[in-house]
């Protein structure tokens, strides 16, 4: 195979294959990630060709979130029986079938189950518990930072492509925008299929860092069934105070992201007049912002109490949100927001993976960060319905504003009661 000359060319040099796997996965999140946040740009033409309300279209939106989150914790269950090439390449197949199929659709319903169900499927299996998964199993040092740099293609690939997006779409319309992502989809599959591999073991490596002072933590057996493995992990997380405290935090994460500037921040910048390309240039910006933001907080989770990390980062980005209505959506006020929103975008997944890896285990860690990202997509489902709704009938998005941006403040407090990581302060 390819991936075992490639690991014997690397060796020679002293570069371990834990790297092909962090550039290979970065990819494929980036790409499942774009197609998370390509139909934000895609309500105000939808409404004009087929005339489906706003809330008609967040309503199926919010479904594809809500299965983001939901899959997470069942893909990780799948990727600990079957693999992670075998299960990541089935599910990019799942999205680009559910997005060719979508060209043809002229139904509301057909967009909830395209865009909502079969999309919302297949980028849920690719979710971040993709990243946790290759960060705990490939990674004994530096699995902040890696991380943080998965994190970041997630939080990057949802808003670095708006532009062209929206380009794509002003000149040749939506369907053609669709079209350029299939064709990253598909050549991320391929990449997928030829490179990826499941454990270091695969490979007859250990993991990066790992001196070999230390045994391997014991693969769990291939076999049992899915729903009885995810929600056992369910059940077993339930009973830790940390588990629901992270669960929390990152369902107000999931809503003031994903569910609000994800989905509505270019229709909301349309109500100020500003263009759809204009608004998701900002989108873009806040992309490279927060490429920043998140790898180095995965470096500041490895040194620093992460805690205290969690704090100042839900605390900035509420104050953010409550500023982003008064600021007159100028030039210099929009460019304050999304610095500091985009630096902040992603930087919560970094010390909310090491706090689960450090309570549950490296083995453990996929399946209860599943769950904990099922939070995180309850909250961005929930805002994206909601914000369409209150877009629908009040006539307006800001009361969605000023409710995401309290609830951060409530997340930056209450991660201050989460038991300080014991491996961190030792080291």
């Amino acid at each position: 195979m390819i991936s075992n000359w490639l690991s014997t060319t690397l060796g020679r040099r002293n570069i371990h294959y834990s790297w092909v796997m962090v550039a290979v996965t970065f990819l494929t999140v980036l790409v499942s990630a774009a197609s998370i946040s390509a139909p934000g740009v895609f309500i105000v033409p939808l409404e004009k060709e087929f005339g489906w309300s706003n809330a008609q279209i967040s309503t199926a939106l919010s479904i594809r979130l809500l299965l983001f989150g939901l899959v997470a914790p069942f893909a990780a269950a799948l990727m600990n029986r079957y693999g992670l090439r075998n299960v990541v390449v089935s599910a990019l197949s799942l999205i680009l079938a559910g997005m060719l199929a979508s060209l043809f659709m002229t139904q509301v319903w057909q967009l909830v189950l395209l865009w909502g169900f079969i999309v919302g499927f297949g980028t849920g299996m690719t979710a971040l518990v993709l990243g946790a998964t290759v960060a705990a199993r490939w990674f004994s040092a530096r699995r902040g930072l890696v991380v943080g740099i998965l994190g970041a293609s997630s939080a990057t690939g949802q808003l670095v492509f708006l532009p062209l997006m929206a380009s794509l779409t002003e000149n040749h319309g939506w369907r053609a925008a669709m079209l350029f992502l299939c064709l990253l989809m598909l050549m991320v599959a391929i990449a997928v299929l030829l490179l990826v591999r499941d454990r270091p073991s695969d490979l007859a490596l250990r993991p990066f860092g790992d001196d070999g002072s230390q045994p391997l933590a014991p693969v769990p057996p291939a076999h049992g069934p899915i729903m009885a493995s995810a929600l056992g992990a369910l059940k077993e997380a339930s009973a830790s105070r940390t588990f629901w405290v992270l669960f929390a935090t990152f369902y107000i994460c999931g809503a003031s992201t994903n569910g609000l500037i994800q989905t509505h921040f270019i229709s909301f910048c349309g109500d100020f007049n500003l263009p759809a390309t204009g608004a998701a240039t900002l989108l873009a910006a806040m992309g490279i912002f927060d490429f920043v933001g998140t790898i180095l907080s995965g470096w500041l989770s490895d040194r620093y109490d992460n805690r205290w990390l969690l704090f100042w980062y839900y605390g900035l980005r509420g104050l953010s949100l409550l500023f982003l209505p008064f600021s007159d959506f100028s030039f210099y006020g929009l460019s304050l927001f999304a610095m500091f929103y985009g630096l902040d975008w992603f930087a919560t997944v970094p010390p909310t993976v090491r706090l689960s890896a450090s309570t549950f285990g490296p083995e453990r860690a996929n399946l209860m960060f599943g769950w904990i990202f099922t939070g995180h997509q309850l909250g961005a489902a929930s805002i994206a319905l909601a914000a369409g709704m209150s877009r629908t009938y009040l006539l307006s998005y800001l009361p969605a504003f000023f409710v995401a941006g309290a609830l951060c403040l409530i997340a930056a407090l209450i991660a201050l009661s989460i038991n300080r990581d014991k491996k961190l302060a030792v080291a």
